[in-house]
């Protein structure tokens, strides 16, 4: 018989069962703790497996697994038209005589644009588009890339009607400045766009595309000016910007059908539902999975991201790693400048007609220099991948210091003969330009960034470039007009020798990114690796997506 009292029985009792109860939630915390391990494991594999599925497709054969996400590149690109043509249109319309007699000035027998305008019109609407770059870096993270591109078309709209009916150097000036804003947006957000959703197997051709929309605007101008610009009414100049209205109408048709970046959703919104329904949208079958390996792969990659960046501000693009990143993603781009882009995008058909060519002539040297510009292009979409990013960036800057030192040399002869000589380099100038940096800087651009920071690093990237523009554009005219310092087919000289601190930048810091998954190089610069071995480094990365593979596909090959 118990002699124990009552109520210690009854304690012993209670304690009993709140033993058993610990040991129970203490089982099923294990086991909530081993499931959410288990779903990390497979949500991480899945993730390397399609990294390494991505390495073994062909162009083609991403074109077909992936019809949508091609085919919404595509479209990003063509919205980059609007900024392409602008931009172009600034310095075409300067070859255009009634625009020079309705905005400009008589000067020894003909009609010229003070230099005051010529650097307004050029240069107040490059710092709207910085403006435009920045700010569109913030609020495309904000609001969404679809949204943000929404917001720079009714805007576009606006600025192309003032254009389009101004008749006084202050009106033209304020649709100028006006449409800086939405091009900068549209660059950006078209840009970042693309390097979210493009395929690995793609992504060196559709950032070549995004440089083809730079030469076929252009183009698209020339042939304009070719049939319009020898008018003797303001037609000669207002089909230029009326043309403008067709790309913004074809944009603003399809935009409300574009699927929001998965990247943004999973980043900013945290709404994976969401992000795979887009890569659903897509074309990443849900049949097959491929919509929930893609997911796991973009989890993953921001997951190892956030493991060294704290926030996503544009303060982070230059802290630790994201510093180097930063520096090597706009660092393309800022050498197009010194390289003296911008002389022959704005001033060839200017320049043609003074080194001899007639007006009808240089409208013709211009369509000819766009199709070579395009024809440049269009080499590049085999070279970035055949030969590289590091390869056409260092030695097409190379060859463009060439080009450009025996344009000067030519224009110091003077003749007739050697001035026509420097219109035929800027023309050679313009298809390896294309082939090489001009196709090139979009693609480090893109890929180089951060996962979490590429909106704003391309923004930054895009901002520093349209810096330089503005320098150049106040600063050229100067350098450049008859009634200035006149000196013409000379500027090579000057741009020659901005080459060469360029081109050893590019020799000891520019690696090569070709082929490699986002997921390696967050892998590769957060180790440090020295650009010489980019090529050749074998990553964690690449290890697991291959141990994976031989889990899932034994037997198979998974080089």
């Amino acid at each position: 018989m118990d002699s124990r009292p009552p109520h210690v029985g009854n304690e012993e009792a209670q304690q009993a069962t709140l033993t058993g109860t610990e040991h129970s939630d203490n089982v099923e915390k294990h086991t909530m703790q081993t499931s959410h391990q288990e779903r990390h494991t497979v949500s991480d594999e899945l993730a390397h497996l399609a990294n390494a599925e991505d390495h073994k497709d062909t162009k083609w054969q991403a074109i077909r697994r992936n019809p949508w996400a091609f085919a919404w590149c595509l479209f990003a690109v063509w919205t980059v038209l609007l900024v392409s043509f602008e931009n172009q249109a600034s310095g075409n319309i300067l070859g255009i005589p009634e625009f020079r007699k309705d905005f400009g000035f008589y000067y020894d027998g003909n009609w010229v644009l003070s230099a005051k305008w010529q650097s307004a019109f050029s240069g107040a609407p490059i710092a709207s588009q910085i403006v435009g770059n920045l700010g569109s870096g913030q609020v495309a993270d904000l609001i969404g890339r679809r949204n943000t591109l929404i917001i720079a078309l009714v805007i576009t709209f606006a600025a192309i009607t003032m254009e389009f009916v101004a008749t006084t150097n202050e009106l033209f000036f304020g649709g100028k400045f006006l449409n800086g804003f939405a091009v900068g947006t549209i660059q950006t957000v078209a840009t970042t766009y693309v390097g979210e959703i493009v395929p690995l197997a793609l992504r060196g051709l559709m950032t070549c595309l995004i440089a083809l929309s730079f030469t076929v605007g252009p183009f698209t101008v020339a042939l304009i000016v070719n049939s319009t610009g020898t008018y003797d009414n303001r037609w000669a100049y207002r089909a230029v910007f009326c043309s403008q209205y067709g790309f913004a109408v074809i944009s603003s048709l399809f935009i409300w059908r574009m699927p929001e970046s998965p990247w943004f959703l999973v980043d900013k919104r945290k709404n994976e539902s969401k992000a795979l329904r887009s890569l659903q949208r897509l074309g990443y079958s849900s049949s097959s999975g491929e919509d929930v390996k893609r997911l796991a792969n973009i989890k993953l990659t921001l997951e190892q991201v956030r493991r060294e960046t704290d926030g996503a501000t544009y303060l982070e693009c230059f802290r630790r790693s994201n510093l180097r990143r930063t520096i090597i993603s706009i660092t393309p781009l800022s050498v197009q400048q010194f390289t003296g882009i911008v002389f022959a995008a704005s001033y060839s058909t200017y320049y043609a007609q003074l080194a001899g060519y007639s007006t009808a002539m240089s409208f013709k040297l211009q369509i000819i220099q766009q199709v070579l510009s395009m024809f440049g292009n269009v080499i590049s979409w085999y070279l970035i991948d055949r030969v590289g990013r590091r390869f056409l960036t260092l030695y097409g800057t190379i060859g463009l210091t060439a080009v450009l030192w025996v344009m000067g040399g030519l224009a110091v002869g003077g003749s007739q003969g050697e001035l026509k000589g420097t219109v035929a380099m800027i023309l050679v100038y313009c298809w390896l330009y294309n082939v090489t940096i001009g196709a090139t800087a979009f693609t480090v651009l893109t890929e180089v960034s951060t996962s979490r920071l590429r909106a704003k690093t391309i923004a930054i990237g895009l901002a520093v470039q349209g810096c330089l523009n503005i320098l150049w554009s106040f600063v050229l005219p100067y350098l450049f007009n008859p009634d200035k310092a006149d000196l013409g087919g000379k500027l090579g000289f000057i741009f020659g020798g901005l080459c060469f601190p360029c081109i050893a930048f590019l020799w000891w810091y520019q690696p090569e990114t070709r082929g490699r998954s986002y997921e390696e190089l967050d892998e590769m610069f957060m180790k440090s690796i020295a650009p010489r071995k980019f090529a050749s480094y074998t990553t964690e990365a690449e290890m697991k997506g291959q141990e994976v593979q031989q889990r899932v596909y034994p037997g198979k090959e998974t080089a």
